[in-house]
């Protein structure tokens, strides 16, 4: 989406959609319900529910719950539909998570308001049965212990397994990052100490270097760019991130329209960059006016072409219809899923603006993600155009999401561009402070909170 995304970035989640099947709990009786406020603020929180069946399975299934304070109002939800009648509140179940086996969870979330206190609801029931059970199951194998060492140095070598990014271990792991804008355009936010920022502030998993073919980019000095990138790159590895080298095409939407220049810049970064483990290959940033056909035709010319020097890398291909799994053009995951890219260790990129694309983009994402490996390259947490106000709700639901379906991401932008995308507020790039409250705009300290957060990546 050119229109440069910013992520969301919102505080903890409690979201998610997914109907995730697992073992059969201990204490089955009928359901369990665990609620968690994750961020509050004055007259208004943040709340997340995880409702999983303890029962036989249901259907069009409706959870109940009582607010216990006559202040507190469901404002608006996400991944259910959601009501609310004096203290009583209901929530049912949306396309993508209508029907819970046993064992089965979801998650939902909400904004809220209160006038009086806050406390927790209560009563919270299943199709009308009390939400009393436990999901814990003494059975269950210990987690991992926390990982020491940067990302890259924990991961080592990714790969695709199934539908997942996996690391050295054969473990799927998430990526969390942040995308350049142009560095043809704002070069002044990728030194040091803004990538010191990231890597040990912001505690970030990846960087993207987003490389313009057009726009004032790649095309007019194939050599200038080709070493912008590689020392954007040999930043990222200094600091243990992953360089995710994006050759950002967007007009026209062709990619085949660059194919020429395709193979010139690959052959050139993948000779370079082969004995890295750090270095994730985007071949093309967002096809649009174009048939999957002609994607499909692209992604396997050059491919080879990265192989030949890195026969390792993961190479992630961009879908039609600005990378959305042809939804913004009125298809679906389906085109994909029925003819893939012939190419092993490959992933397929989905981008999204959370205030524009919402239920029916999340729920073609949590049907692509069981049959096609997915990397969120690029996302907003504004309107289509990069632009507007942060859509809190939706941001949060899509993060969420991700998150339980380990889906990778960056955001766009980590840049001082003056829309409401960017992570910093214009000037910042002129400075030494990227971390700081007052530096970050609302979608910056959203995703600054998010992406902060522990990995934990699993090593065993």
């Amino acid at each position: 989406m050119k229109r440069l995304l910013a992520l969301l970035a919102t505080g903890a989640s409690v979201v998610g959609l997914t109907v995730l099947a697992g073992p059969p709990a201990q204490a089955a009786t009928g359901c369990s319900a665990e609620y968690t406020i994750t961020s509050q603020w004055a007259g208004g929180f943040q709340a997340g529910v995880k409702v999983t069946n303890l029962g036989d399975p249901v259907s069009d299934w409706t959870l109940g719950f009582t607010m216990p304070d006559t202040g507190q109002k469901v404002v608006q939800g996400w991944n259910a539909t959601w009501s609310q009648s004096g203290s009583a509140v209901t929530a049912t179940g949306v396309d993508w998570n209508r029907t819970l086996a046993t064992g089965a969870s979801t998650d939902l979330g909400f904004v809220g308001s209160f006038t009086g206190s806050n406390p927790a609801p209560t009563s919270f029931s299943l199709d009308g049965v009390a939400c009393t059970g436990s999901v814990t199951d003494p059975t269950d194998p210990p987690t991992d212990p926390p990982a020491t060492g940067t990302p890259a140095d924990v991961n080592g070598q990714l790969h695709v397994c199934g539908v997942h990014l996996c690391n050295q271990y054969d473990r799927p792991v998430q990526l969390r990052g942040m995308s350049t804008h142009g560095i043809q355009w704002f070069g002044s936010c990728y030194g040091d100490a803004s990538l010191d920022a990231l890597a040990d502030d912001w505690k970030s998993d990846l960087l993207r270097v987003a490389m313009y073919v057009q726009e004032d980019g790649y095309e007019t000095d194939p050599e200038g760019f080709t070493r912008q990138v590689n020392r954007l790159v040999d930043m990222a590895e200094a600091r243990g991130m992953y360089a995710l080298i994006d050759f950002h095409t967007l007009t026209p939407g062709d990619p085949n329209y660059n194919l020429d220049r395709a193979k010139t810049f690959f052959s050139s970064v993948a000779a370079r960059n082969a004995d890295k483990k750090n270095v994730i290959y985007e071949i093309a940033n967002e096809p649009n006016g174009v048939s999957w056909a002609a994607v499909k035709n692209y992604a396997e010319q050059v491919i080879p072409v990265i192989r030949a020097s890195d026969p390792d890398a993961v190479v992630i291909v961009g879908t039609r219809g600005w990378s959305s799994l042809g939804v913004s053009d009125g298809s679906n995951e389906s085109e994909v899923v029925n003819n893939p890219v012939n190419a092993a260790n490959i992933m397929y990129a989905f981008h999204f603006y959370a205030a524009s694309h919402k239920d029916n983009y999340r729920a073609t994402v949590s049907r692509a993600a069981s049959q096609l490996p997915l990397f969120v390259t690029e996302f907003g947490t504004v309107s289509a155009t990069g632009g507007g106000a942060v859509d809190r709700a939706s941001s949060i639901a899509w993060l969420d999401l991700l998150d339980q379906l380990k889906i990778s991401y960056a955001n766009w932008t980590f840049s001082d561009a003056d829309e409401g995308s960017a992570a910093f507020k214009p000037g910042t790039c002129n400075g030494s402070d990227f971390s700081s409250s007052a530096v970050l705009t609302e979608s910056g300290a959203l995703l600054k909170s998010r992406i902060s957060t522990a990995d934990n990546f699993p090593t065993s």
